[in-house]
C-alpha cells in the first residue's frame, strides 16, 4: 500500500522541479489570502466594501465580521495542514476547498456581474477561480491516491 503513496509523493517533487502547483503551495496561498482579508473583514468590514463600490448596514457588518472569523478559521485549517501527509485528508481538505471557492467563484461573479460590486469585485472572481482550479487541479492529477482512499492497510 505503501507505493501509491510514493508515485504520489514523486509527482509533487516532479511538480515542484517543474515550478507546478503543490498541496503545500496553494495551502500557503490560501492561508495568507485568508490572514489578509480575514483579518480586514473582522477589524474593517465598511472599508473593504466601500472599496468594492458598496455599503453596508449593521446586518451586513456582522454578515462580513462573520464570514472574516470563518476566513481566519480557513487560514488556521490551511496554514496548519500544508504538511499533512495522509491521502485521506489531502482529499478531503481539496474537496473542502474546490466547493467552497467553486461557490465563491459563482457568487461573486453574480455580484460583479449586476453591479453590486465595482470592478474590483472581478479581482475576486480570479482569486476565487485561482482556488478553485488550483483544488481541482490537485485532485486530478493526484487521481490515483484518491481513488483508493478507502482502501487500509492490513
Amino acid at each position: 500500500m505503501s507505493k501509491p503513496q510514493s508515485r504520489r509523493y514523486d509527482r509533487e517533487t516532479i511538480s515542484r522541479k517543474r515550478g507546478g502547483m503543490t498541496f503545500h503551495s496553494l495551502l500557503v496561498i490560501k492561508a495568507v489570502v485568508c490572514l489578509f482579508f480575514g483579518a480586514i473583514l473582522l477589524a474593517f468590514p465598511g472599508l473593504l466594501f466601500g472599496m468594492l463600490g458598496t455599503v453596508l448596514n449593521a446586518g451586513g457588518m456582522f454578515t462580513a465580521r462573520e464570514y472574516g472569523a470563518a476566513l481566519i478559521g480557513t487560514l488556521l485549517l490551511t496554514w496548519f495542514a500544508k504538511d499533512v501527509t495522509a491521502s485521506d485528508a489531502r482529499h478531503a481538505i481539496l474537496l473542502d476547498l474546490l466547493v467552497y471557492d467553486s461557490i465563491g467563484v459563482v457568487i461573486t461573479f453574480v455580484a460583479a456581474a449586476s453591479g453590486v460590486l465595482n470592478a474590483l469585485g472581478w479581482g475576486i472572481v480570479v482569486v476565487y477561480l485561482f482556488f478553485a482550479v488550483g483544488s481541482g487541479y490537485l485532485l486530478i492529477t493526484n487521481g490515483s491516491s484518491i481513488l483508493g482512499r478507502g482502501q487500509r492497510e492490513g
